[in-house]
C-alpha cells in the first residue's frame, strides 16, 4: 500500500470518518469542504442513516459537482433499521454495538479504496481508528468536534479524582471552584464538569471512563485537529500542546469555510446546509419584516431533549417577556409519546400572534447574521456557541449535557458574552434573562 501511494503523481487521498451525529457531521464536512478547496481528494465516510438523511434534505448532486474530487461512502452504524437515533441513543452503543461493526467496516473501506487513502481524519470519539490506521500503516489525524476547553477537562478528571474534588457532594458544592485543570483554575466550578461527574459513585459511571479513555487515546493520534483558533483559546491549546506538540487550531471552521467560498464565488453562493433535518426557510420572510435586534432565536440542537414542563415554562417565559422570537421545536424532541407538547407549541402559537414563529429547523447560519435577532437561548453545543460568537449575537446559556456546561461558563465568565442559567428554566427566571440580554448586554454590541 505504501508503494501504492508514493507512486502515483495524484492529489493527496483523506478519509474523513465522523461519529454519526448531526453535530460532529456538520463540522467535518465544513472541514472536508475547505480541504477539497485546497485541492485534495475527499472521501466521507458516514453511517447508511445518516447519508440517506443528508441526501433526503440537501442538494447532493450540486454538491458533487462543485467538489469534483469528494465522495461520501458509507458504511453501517451497527444499529437495526428500526432504532430511533434519539436523545442519548449513542451513550449505551457506542462500546457494545458501533465499535464492533464500525472498526471492521472502516478496515474494508480502507483496504479496497482506490487510489489509497493517504490520511485518515477520524473523530476522536471513535478511537478504535486509531488502531486501525496503525494496523494498516496509514498515517491519522484525530478531530474533536467539542470546545477545546471540554477536551482539556476530560483529559484532566482523572487527576481531578486523584486530588479529591470528586465526587461532588451535593447541590451545594456546585459552585465551588475546581483547581486541578491547568489554565482553568480560577473559573470552572463543580457545575461546569460534564454531567457525569454529578455521579456520587464515579466508578460505577461507564460514560466517563468511555470517555476519560477516547480523550486520552486521541493524543496517541499522528496530530490532533481542533475547531477553534488561537485568539479564543490559546492558553488552553497550550496546555493541550504539553501533552501533544501536534494540535491544529483550524476554526471557527464555519467562518473560515464562507470565507473561501465567498471569496471564490461570492456572496450570493448557495451553500451546502449539511442538516440531517428538513430546513423551514419560510421563517427568514418572517424575519426580514422585523426591526433590528428585536428577536431572539430559541434553539437546542438536534440532540437536547425537553420534558413537557420545561417546554411550558419556556413558552411563558418568552410570551411574558414581550420580545418577539424564533422558536425551534423538533419533531419528537418532547420526552413522552410521539406528538408530545405539541398542544404546548399551538397554544404558544395562537397567544404570540405575530410576536413569534416557530419551526422544526431553521437555517442557524442564516438565522444568527440576520439584522433582526438581538439574542440566542442556546444549549451550547460548540457548533452554536461559534456560530453565535462570530455573528456578535449574545447567549443566553442553558446547558444539557456533554461539553455545553463549559462552554456556558466560557461564555459568560471568559468571554463575557452572555448569561449562565446554571440548571433551572422557568417562566421567571427566562423572562428576566431574556430582557437583560436584549437590553443590556445589546448596549455593548
Amino acid at each position: 500500500m505504501e508503494q501504492d501511494r508514493s507512486s502515483q503523481s495524484r492529489p493527496p487521498h483523506v478519509l474523513v470518518f465522523p461519529f454519526p451525529l448531526q453535530g460532529h457531521i456538520n463540522s467535518m464536512i465544513k472541514l472536508a469542504e475547505l480541504l477539497a478547496i485546497a485541492g485534495f481528494k475527499l472521501t466521507f465516510l458516514n453511517s447508511h442513516h445518516n447519508h440517506e438523511r443528508l441526501v433526503k434534505f440537501n442538494n447532493i448532486a450540486a454538491h458533487s459537482e462543485r467538489y469534483p474530487g469528494f465522495q461520501f461512502k458509507t458504511i453501517t452504524d451497527g444499529l437495526p433499521l428500526d432504532h430511533p437515533r434519539s436523545g442519548n441513543w449513542f451513550l449505551d452503543t457506542l462500546e457494545d454495538t458501533m465499535e464492533l461493526k464500525m472498526k471492521e467496516s472502516l478496515r474494508e473501506v480502507l483496504v479496497n479504496s482506490s487510489p489509497p487513502v493517504d490520511c485518515i481524519i477520524g473523530d476522536g470519539v471513535l478511537s478504535f481508528a486509531l488502531d486501525v490506521a496503525k494496523e494498516l500503516g496509514i498515517p491519522i489525524i484525530f478531530f474533536r468536534t467539542s470546545s477545546p476547553r471540554c477536551f482539556w477537562v476530560s483529559y484532566s478528571i482523572p487527576d481531578i479524582i486523584q486530588a479529591g474534588e470528586l465526587p461532588i457532594n451535593g447541590t451545594e458544592d456546585m459552585d465551588r471552584l475546581v483547581t486541578t485543570v491547568p489554565g482553568m483554575e480560577t473559573y470552572l466550578r463543580c457545575r461546569d464538569l460534564p454531567t457525569f461527574c454529578r455521579k456520587l459513585d464515579l466508578e460505577d459511571s461507564i460514560f466517563m471512563k468511555l470517555v476519560v479513555k477516547t480523550t486520552r487515546k486521541s493524543l496517541q493520534a499522528d496530530a490532533l485537529i481542533l475547531n477553534t483558533a488561537e485568539e479564543l483559546d490559546g492558553p488552553i491549546l497550550s496546555q493541550i500542546r504539553t501533552k501533544c506538540p501536534r494540535v491544529y487550531a483550524v476554526g471557527p471552521l464555519h467562518a473560515q469555510l464562507n470565507t473561501r467560498l465567498n471569496a471564490k464565488h461570492g456572496e450570493s453562493y448557495d451553500h451546502f446546509s449539511n442538516t440531517l433535518w428538513e430546513v423551514d426557510k419560510s421563517c427568514i420572510c418572517w424575519l426580514n419584516k422585523q426591526p433590528n435586534r428585536s428577536v431572539i432565536y430559541v434553539s437546542f440542537g438536534s440532540i437536547t431533549s425537553t420534558s413537557r414542563e420545561q417546554l411550558v415554562e419556556l413558552c411563558y417565559g418568552l410570551l411574558n417577556s414581550k420580545t418577539k422570537f424564533l422558536l425551534v421545536v423538533r419533531p419528537n424532541s418532547v420526552i413522552g409519546k410521539d406528538g408530545e407538547g405539541e398542544d404546548v407549541v399551538m397554544e404558544l402559537t395562537e397567544k404570540s400572534k405575530d410576536r413569534g414563529y416557530i419551526v422544526n429547523w431553521a437555517p442557524q447560519e442564516e438565522v444568527l447574521n440576520h439584522p433582526a435577532f438581538g439574542g440566542f437561548f442556546t444549549h451550547n453545543g460548540w457548533n452554536s456557541t461559534l456560530e453565535s460568537f462570530v455573528a456578535g449575537v449574545p447567549m443566553i446559556c442553558w446547558p444539557y449535557f456533554a461539553d455545553q456546561h463549559v462552554n456556558s461558563r466560557v461564555v459568560s465568565e471568559v468571554w463575557k458574552i452572555g448569561l449562565d442559567m446554571k440548571d433551572v428554566c422557568d417562566r421567571n427566571i427566562l423572562e428576566k434573562m431574556v430582557n437583560d440580554v436584549m437590553v443590556v448586554l445589546r448596549k455593548r454590541r
